[in-house]
């Protein structure tokens, strides 16, 4: 006896093929919909104090206003900035296309007068250019010697540092670097994490920022400290699907906002306008806890990079093992860590 169908499962196979096909793809779409944005929040006339006492113990970005950062808000223009560095050459990337990728170096180091690179930067279109006249361009100030000084404004740009206000919100000895960068308009940054909290002061310009927490790495397809995910937006789905499980925030700064972001956040930088930002990095570990050979403040602490070479060497010890014991010790071995070493309190 054949069994009496519900009238949804009746007119669900009578219905004709094209016309599921479409009330099925909303369905399809909602699955690869990435998470809402969280908008980070934004506190204005934070004191040292206050910043020290109720943010930073929580680990978690926030954007500062109203702070007092000196004239470069207002003295930044193109002429200015140009006349004020003069002619020293600098060390740029230069891309054809908006968004930078570290891993596949999509960009070319080259070379400019700082006066010619600042005024190329801020066009748009360029009669003079290396690759393409509507290539982009970006400083990220280094030290003399790259591979044995660090950046810092101070030195690399004496008379722009002299107009800037750095909010010291840490102590002395905890600071590491300050990084002078410009962006042409429409550059996107890959997204990265640093491993000591920072200061991203937006001088002039306007920035959107994408932050992931250091919890979500899992979803972030990592090689390095950088994610393959160059494309935040309008991610590959077929190829990064856990991408769409990473919370995203999200934050748009303006001249004089400051972003704090702490060590291991991930963040992808886009400059909606030619913009000019400096960063501040500081320790938040004790000064031993770092790479000593480390100029540019990416390589992760020394305990972690042991940690990490240690689990190398038991992964390629379990290669002895026949595929079957490899998968159940490996699986052992994840749930050791995850017992002994993940945090419960993350917000």
């Amino acid at each position: 006896m054949e069994r009496e169908r519900p009238a949804g499962e009746l007119e669900r196979r009578e219905r004709p093929a094209g016309e599921l096909e479409r009330q099925e793809q909303p369905v399809v779409e909602l699955e690869r919909r990435e998470q809402p944005a969280v908008e980070l929040e934004r506190l204005a006339g934070v004191t040292r104090e206050r910043f020290l006492r109720d943010i930073y113990p929580r680990r978690k970005p926030v954007v500062l206003t109203g702070l007092e950062l000196g004239t470069c808000t207002t003295k930044w223009t193109v002429d200015y900035l140009s006349q004020a560095e003069g002619s020293k050459e600098v060390k740029i990337h230069v891309s054809t296309v908006p968004q930078m990728d570290f891993l596949s170096k999509n960009f070319v180091y080259r070379t400019l007068p700082f006066d010619v690179f600042v005024r190329r930067a801020a066009e748009i279109n360029h009669q003079e250019y290396f690759l393409s006249e509507d290539e982009k361009y970006y400083l990220r100030s280094v030290g003399e010697d790259a591979r044995k000084d660090i950046a810092d404004i101070r030195k690399q740009f004496p008379v722009l540092a002299k107009d800037v206000q750095i909010p010291e919100y840490f102590e002395k000895e905890q600071f590491f670097s300050s990084v002078f960068r410009i962006s042409s308009a429409g550059l996107q940054l890959w997204t990265h994490y640093d491993v000591m909290d920072n200061f991203l002061i937006q001088v002039t310009g306007r920035k959107r920022v994408v932050l992931y927490s250091p919890r979500d790495a899992p979803y972030l397809y990592l090689s390095g400290t950088k994610s393959e995910v160059l494309d935040v937006d309008n991610p590959d789905m077929e190829k990064y699907p856990l991408f769409v499980k990473a919370k995203r925030y999200q934050c748009f700064l303006e001249a004089g906002d400051v972003l704090f972001i702490p060590a291991l956040w991930f963040h992808n930088v886009i400059s909606e306008e030619f913009g000019v930002a400096l960063n501040v990095f500081w320790k938040h570990l004790p000064a031993e806890s770092y790479d000593k050979t480390d100029t540019y403040g990416n390589k992760d602490p020394m305990a972690a990079s042991r940690a990490i070479q240690i689990l190398d060497r038991a992964l390629k010890t379990l290669e002895e093992l026949p595929e079957e014991y490899r998968d159940f010790y490996a699986r052992r071995m994840v749930l050791r860590i995850q017992e002994k070493a993940y945090r419960n309190d993350y917000g």
